[in-house]
């Protein structure tokens, strides 16, 4: 079975890595809100994709959206 001749050095190992990291992702405006969120995503603050409401915006207080009455 084939073994390493010599030992790769940290520099060489180093170099050959160099291409591994990850990379940032784009970013983009919500057009409803205008906060920047991914691309092809609801919005986080405004729930909005594609013009609907799909999620309640995460800034509503409890009572407002009815948790404290008991949802009534």
């Amino acid at each position: 079975m084939p073994v390493p001749k010599r030992r790769t050095s940290a520099s060489k190992r180093d170099k050959r890595r160099s291409h591994h990291a990850i990379k940032l992702g784009g970013l983009s405006v919500c057009s409803n809100c205008s906060t920047v969120k991914h691309p092809h995503a609801i919005c986080d603050a405004c729930g909005h994709y594609r013009g609907k409401q799909w999620l309640e915006p995460k800034n509503m207080n409890k009572s407002e959206a009815g948790f404290a009455t008991g949802g009534e």
